[in-house]
């Protein structure tokens, strides 16, 4: 038989698979001796089972949950439903932590006699407060009445003693009576297994699915379910509940940093219903508590060796634990983090680098808020400064209005009383959030600091009013669309928009690169087509140009008159003309990038674009072209009729347009050596990599490398200069990777251009493939838009067969790749798998291509 559960103290934390993140270490925390409610688990196997035999719990499981409930009775001496009633809490525990996005139920096996026996026993107030919770958050998860109904009842009174909290849960009743057509379900069994069914049910809800979406999470890993005894934070002034994490989540710092409130339930303190107190203050509430609280936080992270988040609750001065897992953090705390653990010595600095996920590191490089301007802006509020960074936008109130008005190209701000789950798409969208309630571990915090989105939390002055699509900061009213600035480092909020300045990067950061230079076998360049492009990619620590784009440089304004020239010319001659006119400008592209890079390589793609791409399109522009030209609008207007082609991106482009205009090519050449030069003539020497875009055949390379060859030649003969160059080609269309050993044979050096190569290879345009792409990750046609992470199993085995082919006729064939994908983290890590010299990627990803290429050499070598 299957095994579908098992008791907390069967597991242990390397059974995350099979208990989930939270049932695993709720495992290991019984086993190493910390004060744990007793529960049981049941697996994520079990999940997939419920969905496999169309969402129903099996016989042979239920028997075997029942088993372990009898079990759970026999420790706690208590039984669900019974006169020594046992109260449990129903949690999900996913495989990889999911915040927030999943069910949880409280105080589980609450009916109308046990809440007398408890009320009885204990304190009225205490048990039918409890009772309306679990009314409440029974019908929201398990029944699906919204939460607004019954708040509306709970906020009519002003007073909540225990005749007050009868009448509430009466009320709570009616609702659900109601709404459901069903009375609130008296027996105590089928509480749980409705419980357990909805838990399972939330692994396919709309946020979750979002979520995992967002962080590329498998759907087939499914969710764990755990029912545990119920210890209360509720029972008043000896007793609460809070969360931890034992370093700063937003710096790194080394100090626990956590928030709790007395008398309360887990859900006050996530939830941002009321704004917890700081952890330090509960020394002067309950001493021996914190004591014992601050000596488990040390324990915990020696023990996983890495930042926790913990959950606790204090019962009638009795620290229990209920979860603790690797703690979500800022960008700048997962540095700081990984390298203190190193200089610690917890951590080998190979275990430092695993432990920073790549696309993290894009947070630290971009701008914060400018000084100056930061210093003449109107500061409305401050708030917690839940996640760091800078954010300016447009005030929208909801996730539906954030995703339209992002659509619409505007950056927003999502103002919010306090986040939920389900406004997991408007974060997702929104430049940052603000929150009027909640603490730096409510919902809101937590989510912003995973996502690297910058947050303030709590901000009290802040009143929103939603649904008039206002809201109030400071007595100035401001209404959807107007903008404001947060800083969440700091947890200031500024009227209109604050200007922006250039990120600073610590020595933590410069130590991060530095162990990841001296671990990783990949070279990282950047595609840059710019003098301040490539100083940016420099001062990241590219090592060199892997893609200058040169038809970029055509579209300045300075040279898009003669680009036009050039095309709309009737004869060589005049095409010659106009090349003369723009070949100064080439050269002094080529010469400043040259002198930049010094001795590093740059890799020049030849001109790739189809030419109607430089021509003007709207009738204003072509009449005024017309008139700089001379030439009447109707032979621009047939010129450009006659440029226009039905799939351009198929058509008369790269190389093409070399084998057919030779004397474009040959101008881009002559430049390109007549900065080399100009620059030999300062003793600087420069050996230019020359690649020549969408190649299919052997022929067509051959007809380019010998244009190059003597376009070089004669150029250097008439400065009395030699020069050391390469010669390569792209391999974006798939024909060339099918047949690389013989464009090998004359090519120097191979670069995967992954962009045409994922097009033609998927057949998907990647201009107007974003109309479906959406759908077919939702409906799992693949997880990952192709056009951001290498398709391995398809795209992937071209480029692999391309290597081995280029590669069998030319052993150290150096082969690269220039395509985005080169700055993707998955897709760096394949291109390290199968034996490429170096990625190239824009200049912001440079760093974040080399934690992944120091990443990829740790994870398979022996360090």
């Amino acid at each position: 038989m299957v095994k579908f559960v098992y008791a907390f103290d069967e597991g242990n934390k390397e059974m995350k698979s099979i208990l989930g993140g939270k049932g695993a270490n709720l495992s290991e925390m019984k086993k190493i001796g910390l004060p744990v409610p007793d529960g049981f688990t049941i697996s994520t196997k079990a999940c997939m089972d419920y969905y496999d035999k169309d969402k129903k719990i099996s016989d042979e499981m239920k028997e075997e949950i029942l088993s372990y409930l009898s079990e759970l009775e026999k420790k706690t001496g208590k039984t669900l439903g019974g006169k020594d009633p046992l109260l449990v809490s129903v949690r999900s525990g996913a495989v990889i932590s999911m915040p927030g996005m999943m069910d949880t139920i409280l105080n589980l096996g609450l009916n109308d006699e046990t809440v007398e026996t408890i009320a009885l026993n204990s304190d009225p107030v205490f048990a039918f407060d409890a009772y309306r919770r679990l009314i409440q958050m029974f019908s929201d998860v398990v029944l699906g009445i919204e939460k607004y109904k019954f708040d509306k009842i709970y906020q009519k009174y002003k007073t909540i003693d225990e005749k007050t909290l009868r009448k509430i849960v009466a009320s709570f009743k009616e609702v659900v009576q109601k709404e459901s057509r069903q009375p609130f379900p008296q027996d105590s069994k089928k509480q749980m297994f409705m419980a357990i069914n909805a838990v399972f049910d939330s692994w396919f809800n709309h946020r979750a699915v979002v979520y995992r979406n967002i962080h590329h999470i498998p759907d087939d890993l499914g969710t764990a379910v755990n029912v545990q005894e119920m210890v209360f934070g509720n029972t008043g002034l000896e007793s609460g509940t809070g969360v931890a994490f034992t370093r700063s989540p937003s710096t790194g710092e080394k100090v626990v940093y956590g928030e709790y409130l007395l008398n309360a339930q887990g859900e006050d303190v996530v939830a941002g219903i009321r704004t917890p107190k700081p952890i330090e203050t509960l020394k002067d509430s309950l001493p021996a508590v914190y004591e014992q609280f601050m000596d488990v936080t040390s324990q915990l992270e020696a023990h996983y060796k890495d930042m926790q988040d913990i959950e606790f609750t204090i019962e009638r001065g009795k620290l229990y634990l209920l979860q603790t897992r690797t703690g979500k953090r800022t960008a700048q705390a997962a540095i700081k983090i990984a390298v203190d653990m190193v200089e610690d010595g917890v951590l080998t600095i190979e275990e430092a680098l695993l432990r920073i996920e790549p696309n993290q590191i894009h947070q630290l490089l971009h701008p914060t808020f400018d000084e100056n301007s930061k210093g003449v802006a109107e500061e409305l509020a401050r708030g917690l400064p839940a996640s760091p960074g800078a954010a300016s936008g447009k005030i929208y109130f909801d996730s539906d209005q954030v995703k339209a008005a992002v659509l619409n190209g505007e950056k927003v701000i999502l103002v919010r009383t306090e986040t939920s789950p389900e406004d997991i798409e408007g974060m997702v969208n929104a430049e940052g959030i603000l929150t009027s309630r909640g603490g730096m571990t409510s919902h809101a915090a937590v989510v912003a600091r995973g996502m690297g989105k910058c947050c303030i939390a709590g901000c009290h002055e802040v009143v929103v009013s939603a649904s008039q699509k206002k809201v109030t900061i400071d007595h100035h009213v401001f209404v959807e669309g107007d903008e404001i600035s947060l800083d969440g480092t700091t947890g200031i909020v500024y009227k209109g928009i604050v200007e922006t300045a250039d990120a600073s990067l610590s020595d933590d950061y410069n130590k991060i690169m530095l162990w990841s230079d001296e671990r990783r076998t990949l070279k990282i360049r950047t595609n840059a087509d710019t003098v301040n492009d490539a100083a940016t990619a420099l001062k990241f620590g590219a090592e060199g140009i892997g893609l200058c784009r040169t038809e970029h440089m055509f579209f300045e304004a300075s040279r898009i008159l003669d680009m036009r020239r050039l095309i709309l010319a009737e004869y060589q001659e005049d095409r010659i003309k106009a090349l003369d006119r723009l070949l100064p400008y080439q050269k002094k592209d080529f010469y400043d990038l040259f002198k930049l890079l010094g001795e590093l390589p740059i890799t020049i793609r030849l001109l790739d674009p189809p030419l109607h791409e430089f021509l003007p399109h709207e009738k204003d522009e072509v009449k005024h072209l017309s008139e700089l030209l001379n030439k009447p609008v109707g032979a621009i207007e047939d010129r450009i009729a006659s440029l226009q082609e039905v799939n351009p991106m198929l058509g008369h482009r790269g190389c093409r347009l070399g084998i057919t205009f030779p004397e474009i090519y040959k101008m881009q050449v002559k430049a390109i050596f007549e900065a080399v030069c100009d620059l030999k003539e300062e003793d600087v020497n420069v050996s230019p990599e020359i690649m020549i875009p969408l190649v299919g055949f052997e022929q067509e390379f051959e007809l380019m490398r010998e244009l190059v060859q003597t376009t070089a030649a004669e150029t250097l003969k008439n400065r009395g200069f030699t020069c050391d160059y390469t010669i390569g080609t792209m391999i974006e269309v798939p024909r060339a990777a099918l047949t690389a050993d013989e464009i090998a044979k004359n090519a120097d050096f191979f670069s995967f251009g992954t962009n045409d190569l994922t097009q033609m290879t998927l057949g998907f345009s990647r201009d107007d493939s974003s109309k479906f792409i959406h759908d077919y990750q939702n409906k799992k046609v693949f997880t990952q838009d192709p056009f951001e992470s290498i398709d391995i199993n398809g795209v992937g085995k071209l480029m692999e067969m391309a290597k081995e082919k280029g590669r069998s006729v030319k052993p150290n064939l150096k082969i690269g790749i220039c395509g985005e994908h080169g700055g993707e983290p998955k897709s760096v890590e394949f291109c390290h798998n199968i034996g490429l010299d170096y990625v190239s990627c824009s200049p912001f990803r440079v760093p974040i291509a080399k934690l992944a290429a120091a990443r990829a050499a740790i994870k398979n070598s022996k360090f």
